[in-house]
């Protein structure tokens, strides 16, 4: 079978660039991004080639608004419904601003499962959170805590004020605030997954708490910018930026001391499960029902909640002792 990975902007998709460029009998799943140019999604799409090559008959189009909107991601799925794509795998800027978009796909027989950040169960047939969402806001919180053993300040730089997934995250890490006497969150911002605002905004963090211990940065393009932000600050060794990263990004950080530690799930595995999924269910050999185990390929299989979500696997913890081994790697 002919494969094909195709990189394409909102207006290659409109104009039909890629139409008739596969097989005929390739089935064509589209990975939506959050928005393009983000090493993280880079990655998942590298994972969503992975399941594309091992499946065989499968054509990717790895697609995303140019920034971090909602009406961005909603002008490309519609572009996707236009060009009858057999699947659409989204990790979403907006809980519920995509659901009427994506109900008009699966009435049209799209298959429709959202991945990393989620949408509103009408708006999906199933999501795939990369790890619990409970043991990710415990973790976030404890990077930040094991190197406050007398506690301290700590803040919180997220990505948009609707990013489903840092919500729901910093919601879980509220919830075990209390195993962590002594540290105390005194600000939350956000950066709308923009480098220079974030960077303004860690930066404003420190000046507006002198005495701050850590900024949580849980999204990989917040935890860069204030990982540079501490270096230009002269605050290295002072505040120590921790939350989710990308080991390729934040090797400088843990060189330079900016960072402890940060941890992630692999974005490769991902896109990878989030392909396998999407095409057992367009398919037709899985069904998304809660309680139901559908096949992620090398990545095991997934089994959904009474939200017909499922995690993928545990966040992992990256240091100077393993840093090197992944940086090149994602």
């Amino acid at each position: 079978m002919k494969k094909l990975t195709k990189l394409l902007t909102t207006a290659a998709i409109a104009t039909g660039l890629f139409a008739g460029a596969a097989s005929a009998e390739d089935m064509r799943i589209a990975v939506v991004a959050k928005a393009l140019g983000i090493g993280f999604f880079e990655a998942a799409a590298k994972g969503a080639e992975e399941a594309a090559a091992e499946l065989g008959d499968v054509e990717i189009i790895y697609t995303g608004p140019t920034d971090t909107t909602a009406e961005g991601q909603i002008e490309v799925i519609n572009s996707l419904i236009a060009q009858k794509v057999d699947a659409i795998a989204v990790s979403s800027n907006d809980t519920d601003a995509l659901v009427p978009t994506l109900k008009k796909a699966m009435q049209r027989g799209i298959t429709v499962i959202s991945w990393d950040s989620g949408v509103a169960e009408e708006g999906r047939q199933m999501h795939l959170n990369p790890s619990s969402n409970p043991l990710i806001g415990n973790m976030i919180i404890k990077l930040a805590a094991d190197e406050l053993p007398e506690g301290g300040q700590v803040a919180i730089l997220s990505a948009t004020t609707t990013s489903t997934n840092q919500n729901i995250w910093i919601e879980e890490m509220n919830k075990v605030m209390g195993n962590y006497p002594g540290v105390e969150v005194v600000a939350t911002v956000y950066g709308d997954d923009l480098a220079d605002k974030s960077y303004r905004e860690a930066t404003g963090l420190m000046q507006s708490y002198p005495d701050l211990d850590a900024i949580i940065a849980p999204t990989s393009v917040g935890i860069v910018a204030a990982a540079q932000a501490v270096v230009d600050a002269g605050k290295v060794g002072e505040v120590n930026v921790t939350g989710l990263g990308l080991p390729s990004e934040m090797a400088g950080a843990i060189e330079s001391g900016a960072s402890k530690s940060f941890a992630i799930w692999n974005p490769i595995d991902l896109g990878y499960s989030a392909t396998m999924i999407a095409y057992h269910l367009a398919k037709g050999d899985a069904v998304a029902e809660p309680g139901a185990s559908i096949p992620m390929g090398r990545m095991g299989e997934v089994t959904l909640d009474e939200t017909n979500s499922g995690a993928m696997a545990d966040p992992f913890v990256y240091d100077a002792s393993n840093i090197a081994d992944f940086k090149d790697i994602f």
